[in-house]
């Protein structure tokens, strides 16, 4: 009879709506606009504006965007995460056992964190599947558990996967990402254009260094292609100034200059809305629009083989001393 395993590993990923249907939609926009990491602007005055135009337009324009990219196995981020714990698990071994877990949305952190526990799982390893740190991605996730924690009267022992946007490893699963993904073209493009979700600029000034691991990123891809890799930033929301320059309008203006062009999302580990529909559909568009021709996107690590080594990789050098 073979032992409970003692080890579990929980892959965390940012979140996605359980249909592509406006109730759905809202619920998860809910939950994930009301997170104070995620919209910093104090509750008084934001969940109003949430609770009002935002929450009453914006589910059925998001539905029909999400309905564009949903799959017969559901929403692309979860079907794609589910696939990469279970192939961490093959990898793994009956030894460690791995579960996944939305920020925002199903399957919840602590609900994954209570079934690794019941699976007799006294230390768990949380990796956020974010390669850049920011305090709206990686630390919502940290928050998360933390609040689960403090309803438990016995805890795990726990471990933090950090960010990994430096790391040689997944520089060199987005090298061989995106050189595969170059071979399959039917065309050289003029520009490879890395697109990382974007972010208020004023994030920034308050010391988030998500800008400039992204950018360091980019330069330490650059490298390893020894070809140069611009740089945009995408999913722009509200009034405020985020980081530059933007996805669309480097697009539309590559577009108007008659260049050629492969975009791809390095800072996702998982293709979803973002990637699917706002790059590779609308972006696509757009591109087109301002007289672009030749446009193509590469597909994120998401579960082959190079995104795969690397969720192992980094997931056995976290887990040291206890394996």
């Amino acid at each position: 009879m073979t032992a409970a395993p003692d080890v579990g590993v929980l892959l965390v990923n940012l979140g996605t709506p359980d249909a592509p249907e406006p109730g759905a939609v809202r619920r998860y926009l809910a939950e994930f606009l009301s997170d104070r990491r995620v919209v910093e602007i104090p509750p008084l005055l934001w969940q109003p504006i949430l609770r009002g135009a935002i929450l009453t337009t914006r589910p059925r324009k998001s539905a029909r965007a999400y309905a564009e990219v949903w799959t017969d196995a559901g929403s692309p981020l979860a079907a794609i995460t589910r696939a990469q714990a279970e192939a961490l698990q093959m990898a793994l071994g009956d030894g460690v056992r791995v579960a996944h877990a939305m920020r925002y949305g199903a399957p919840a952190i602590g609900p994954a964190i209570d079934a690794l526990i019941a699976e007799g799982c006294g230390r768990i390893l949380v990796a956020p599947l974010y390669p850049q740190y920011c305090a709206a991605t990686t630390a919502t996730a940290v928050d998360a558990v933390g609040a689960h924690l403090r309803t438990l009267r016995r805890q795990p022992a726990l471990r933090f996967l950090p960010p990994y946007a430096g790391d040689p490893a997944y520089i060199a699963a987005l090298k061989a990402s995106v050189e595969s993904g170059l071979a399959a073209l039917d065309f050289a493009p003029d520009v490879l254009l890395a697109s990382f979700h974007g972010m208020p600029e004023r994030t920034r000034r308050l010391g988030d260094p998500y800008h400039d691991q992204c950018r360091d990123t980019a330069r330490r891809l650059s490298d390893a292609l020894a070809r140069p890799v611009e740089v945009a930033f995408q999913s722009r929301f509200g009034r405020a100034k985020w980081l530059e320059p933007a996805t669309d309008a480097t697009l539309a203006a590559l577009g108007t200059a008659g260049q050629s062009v492969a975009v791809f999302a390095p800072g996702f580990a998982a293709d979803c809305l973002e990637t699917l529909e706002e790059l590779a559909i609308r972006g696509k568009a757009q591109f087109a629009a301002a007289g672009g021709r030749d446009f193509a996107y590469l597909p994120c690590l998401n579960a082959g083989a190079p995104g795969m080594a690397l969720i192992e990789a980094l997931v056995r050098r976290e887990l040291g001393g206890w394996i």
